[in-house]
């Protein structure tokens, strides 16, 4: 199953496949007459806001892959816990953009990222660090998973704002389940006086598979396990597990000890 693991090389031209396909999703969405302004399921954001932050973070992206290649300097990580509020100021600060200008310049900046991301080699797709803007050095296998979880989740939101009946796609849905276990691992609460406990959780599609994830004061972490003996099951699809992960709904299947259950699904902050 390489082609469905974003950090196997293998994947690469899958994972672009779909990249390319949720990116002109988006963009078809957010060129609509009347939609510039329109709400979205991304908090306050409007359709507006989604593309200036998509600009924000694809343009931040090129800064660092030029500090990787050594051609600018790097960016200090802030950190993921207020990267909402940095995010969110890089979004809005496009709102003056006009909705011709700001789409255009997303599409031209995709067009460079996506090259980018063509360009690299099966040594660099996991051995060339490259530093994130938040969480510091990264391989290069997370931009673009990251770059699909972007647009896959907020073509979602622009829907969703819509009203309309709609979902995720299975491929991206599929491709980004194993990016929901790191984000968990790394956007908990845990601090010194959290009691450990531990909670499995089942995954249907193509990185299906069961999950044992452990809590404690020093923080989250996960294996594929045997979790018939976990006190607490959470079972998902994989796009119930992304809209979860992302905090869009409250969902999935919980069986077991209602307080292990709720310890867990109350334990992450926002991003």
């Amino acid at each position: 199953m390489s082609d469905w693991n974003f950090m196997d090389y293998g994947s690469k031209d899958n994972l672009l496949r779909v990249l390319r396909d949720e990116a002109d999703g988006l963009v078809a969405l957010a060129s609509e007459p009347g939609a510039w302004e329109a709400p979205t399921a991304a908090g306050h954001w409007q359709v507006r806001d989604v593309v200036g932050h998509l600009v924000d973070t694809t343009e931040g992206y090129f800064t660092s892959f030029d500090a990787a290649r050594g051609t600018g300097p790097a960016p200090e990580p802030l950190g993921v816990r207020g990267m909402d509020k940095h995010v969110d100021a890089g979004a809005q600060a496009f709102r003056g953009t006009s909705q011709a200008e700001l789409v255009g310049r997303l599409q031209n900046d995709f067009a460079k990222m996506i090259d980018m991301f063509d360009a690299l080699t099966e040594d660099e797709w996991g051995a060339l660090l490259i530093p994130h803007g938040y969480m510091g050095p990264l391989p290069a296998f997370f931009y673009p998973i990251f770059q699909l979880v972007d647009f896959a989740l907020h073509a979602w939101d622009i829907r969703e704002g819509l009203g309309v009946n709609h979902g995720l796609t299975g491929d991206a849905a599929d491709l980004l389940v194993p990016l929901n276990f790191i984000l968990w691992s790394a956007t908990h609460n845990c601090g010194p006086d959290t009691e450990p406990f531990e909670i499995g959780v089942r995954v249907t599609g193509r990185n299906g598979g069961d999950t044992k994830l452990r809590a404690g004061p020093d923080g989250v972490t996960f294996e594929p396990a045997d979790i018939e003996a976990c006190p607490a099951i959470l079972e998902f699809d994989p796009a119930t597990l992304i809209l979860t992960a992302y905090q869009r709904m409250n969902a999935g299947t919980s069986r077991g000890d209602p307080a292990v259950i709720d310890r867990f699904r109350n334990l992450f902050f926002k991003i």
